[in-house]
């Protein structure tokens, strides 16, 4: 489409009642990034109030017809997706739009490829449309949708605010308020903490208006008008404001680091602890919509378990899903595809989490196990059914589940596929360990492009659905505190060694030998065993992402900087063939709010694996400053950790943290040359075996991001947030389109 081009949904497709919106970026640096956000408005253009803003801490509606689905990788970049149920949109809501912003200096000008794309219930594209002309914008509207005669129409947009997101929200009802120090008129910011209107002292304490006490039920949400930079331990990470009024639940079950009487907000400074290690995004500047309305309270479970009452280690909690011995994959296949349905019927975020990406209505769902369907001479068991209801339309899916490892079968998958169609399902979702990739189908099946009815074939991996438990759970919250407890006792049931849950742990048949040929010299370019070893890497690095997204609270995404266009296939033969060449395989990851990217490099000729992080010296700082003030800020690191001073356009000094700390003028060049950054990095013992056993490989990767991210990269938010932003220039906003 062209700016300012509209066009009704009725004429793109059938199946538009629930359609997802994307938008996608790429940066040939890797360094790009942006959030969405969402705005819903009323017949005078303005929002109806706070709960009419959906953004990284409100990301979905009580109701489902909203949901930010997140990031997911794509071959050029990264693409941020967002579902909507247009049958579920209030009547008094007139308008839809679409935007994204940046914060700490970015601008979408430096971002390639900027595109928003729309496509049906079943995934086939509507439409798409392309933004050409970003310059020093740091928020940008893609498009909108909105009523007229009872029909969806789209309108692309295209216009640009310098005002970041508090610009863009002032512009639709939004008041913003602003506070460069972030602790507000009389307030103090403790170590941990964010100070509101009335000042809190104390370790991770969370400013407020006055909500507090174990008694509120209900607390005021406000909305940061921008994401505060840093990662990890950012001087002032505050709570997600989704999961604020889960505090004073958390107060009942949390250990004694939580007063039985303390208050959230006011001048009462608590010990609350943040989410999980302070992963959550800071919001130093607040933003609080007119006609502010209290938000229902959200649960999230405490970090610190309540102390056992157990006599000793070998008593054992009852389990809601024990996981015994099994007898056969069967039985595995079987239980977890019972447990899993179960839960997603009883905790509606959760299933809603799952199934909206897909094209489900948000509305009533059952599940169904055992099923058995007519298909030729024998009938059918797929191993689930999905079933959503919401005005009197009916979605359906079928669910087929494999364990342990256990590939998906084409055929199998095929003939669900033709059931599904023949009685008028929508989709068939196949759950594996396995991981999908762009331009690399985990089964083929054929589609009669006779039918006038669409079935539209989507994948999960387990280690997918452990992610979207723990970010609800530990994070984002949930309605009430069985649910809480439900997907807890999911999380505990799909991590446990015998359930056959645990997502990808096999780098495939084709490791060994790729493995042996580069340790011996004869594997040559071209060998199609190192492209199915690239593929196993690539899902293996996407794999780590999820699981360490949901420790942290955060979208965690292996960095892409292949431009758009490019072929999967002949991408990844450039990799096997670099692979075979150089015998390493490298990924990057970019954890959501971090400024610097995390790489990982398994070494096969040397059998290690090194994790490290470049980070940016501040401008204009005394070197032997900077150098004093890194040390300090890794004071709890490793000492075999490996910094290196990075000139201009070369490497400069060198050494493990043990030998620096007593000689931090050791990191300076002795030419005088400017310091641009520093190299941090682990290295560790790479695991030979092709499985995720204790000395299998995927063992030893998780392990090395795990120490790397738990021992430095956590510690290194405030150095990094100290560095100026860049300059931007003032421009004048294009029109509305």
């Amino acid at each position: 489409m062209l700016k300012g081009a509209n066009i009704g949904l009725a004429a793109l497709g059938e199946d538009t009642g629930a359609v997802v919106v994307g938008l996608s970026w790429s940066s040939a640096a890797g360094d790009g990034d942006a959030d969405v956000s969402l705005l819903l408005l009323d017949g005078d253009g303005k929002v109806r109030g706070d709960a009419d803003l959906y953004f990284y801490n409100r990301p979905a509606a009580e109701d489902g017809s909203v949901q930010l689905l997140g990031k997911v990788p794509t071959e050029n970049g990264s693409e941020d997706r967002i579902s909507l149920d247009l049958t579920a949109i209030p009547e008094d809501v007139a308008r839809i739009v679409v935007a994204a912003s940046q914060d700490g200096g970015a601008r979408f000008g430096d971002l390639d490829d900027l595109r928003l794309t729309l496509t049906d219930g079943s995934g086939e594209p509507l439409l798409g449309f392309s933004i050409t002309d970003a310059t020093v914008e740091t928020a940008f509207i893609f498009g909108e949708l909105y009523r007229r005669n009872e029909e969806w129409k789209f309108r692309a947009v295209g216009q640009g605010y310098e005002t970041g997101l508090a610009g863009l929200a002032t512009d639709f009802g939004i008041t913003v308020e602003e506070d460069d120090e972030g602790g507000g008129e009389g307030g103090e910011v403790g170590e941990a903490g964010v100070g509101g209107s009335g000042g809190v002292g104390g370790e991770a304490g969370v400013g407020g208006s006055g909500v507090g006490g174990t008694e509120t039920e209900e607390a005021v949400v406000t909305v940061p008008a921008q994401r505060g930079p840093g990662a990890g331990t950012d001087p002032v990470p505050a709570p997600d404001p989704v999961a604020v009024p889960a505090l004073a639940q958390a107060q009942a079950q949390a250990p004694a680091s939580v007063p039985a009487d303390g208050a959230v907000g006011g001048s009462v400074g608590g010990s609350v602890p943040a989410a999980d290690g302070g992963a959550d995004r800071a919001a130093p500047t607040a933003a609080r919509p007119r006609g502010t309305r209290t938000a229902k309270k959200k649960v999230t479970l405490p970090k610190a378990p309540k102390k056992s009452l157990a006599e000793n280690d070998s008593w054992k909690p009852a389990r809601l899903f024990p996981v015994p011995s099994y007898k056969s994959d069967r039985e595995r296949e079987v239980r977890a595809t019972s447990v899993l349905l179960s839960v997603m019927a009883e905790v509606p975020e959760f299933g809603r989490r799952l199934t909206a990406g897909f094209g489900a209505p948000a509305g009533r769902m059952q599940t169904f196990t055992e099923v058995s369907l007519p298909h030729g001479d024998s009938p059918k068991r797929p191993d689930g059914v999905i079933r959503t209801e919401r005005a009197g339309k009916l979605w359906t899916a079928l669910v087929e589940t494999k364990t342990n490892g256990n590939p998906l079968k084409s055929e199998q998958v095929q003939t669900y596929m033709d059931i599904a169609a023949r009685r008028g399902y929508e989709a068939v979702i196949t759950l594996s360990n396995d991981v999908a990739l762009e331009g690399s189908p985990l089964v083929t099946v054929k589609t009669d492009g006779r039918r006038k009815h669409k079935v539209s074939l989507w994948h999960l991996s387990w280690a997918e659905v452990a992610h979207q438990a723990q970010m609800l759970i530990r994070h984002e919250g949930v309605g009430n505190a069985a649910h809480a407890w439900l997907l807890q006792e999911l999380l505990h049931y799909l991590q446990h060694e015998n359930s056959g849950c645990h997502g990808f742990q096999n780098m495939g048949p084709a490791w060994v030998p790729v493995r042996d040929g580069i340790d011996a010299e004869t594997l040559c370019q071209g060998d199609p065993r190192a492209v199915e070893v690239v593929e196993s890497w690539e899902r293996l690095i996407r794999q780590v992402c999820l699981r360490l997204g949901g420790e942290l609270g955060q979208k965690a995404l292996p960095v892409q900087r292949a431009r758009r266009g490019t072929d999967p296939k002949s991408r990844r033969a450039e990799l096997a063939d670099r692979l075979c060449e150089e015998g390493k395989l490298s990924a990057e990851v970019r954890v959501d709010g971090a400024r610097s990217i995390l790489s990982v490099t398994a070494d096969l000729r040397t059998g290690k694996i090194r994790t490290s992080m470049d980070v940016p010296a501040p401008d204009g700082a005394y070197p032997l400053s900077v150098a004093k003030r890194l040390l300090r800020f890794l004071e709890e690191a490793p000492a075999d950790l490996h910094v290196e001073t990075l000139l201009e356009g070369r490497n400069g000094p060198r050494g493990t943290l043990e030998r620096l700390r007593p000689e931090p003028g050791d990191l300076l060049p002795g030419d005088g040359a400017e310091i641009t950054g520093f190299r941090l990095s682990l290295f560790k013992g790479m695991g030979s075996g092709r499985g995720s056993a204790e000395t299998g490989f995927i063992r030893s990767v998780d392990q090395a991001v795990d120490r790397f991210h738990g021992s430095v990269a956590a510690h290194l938010g405030q150095f990094e947030q100290r560095r100026p932003g860049r300059t931007r220039q003032p421009a004048e906003p294009s029109g509305t389109g």
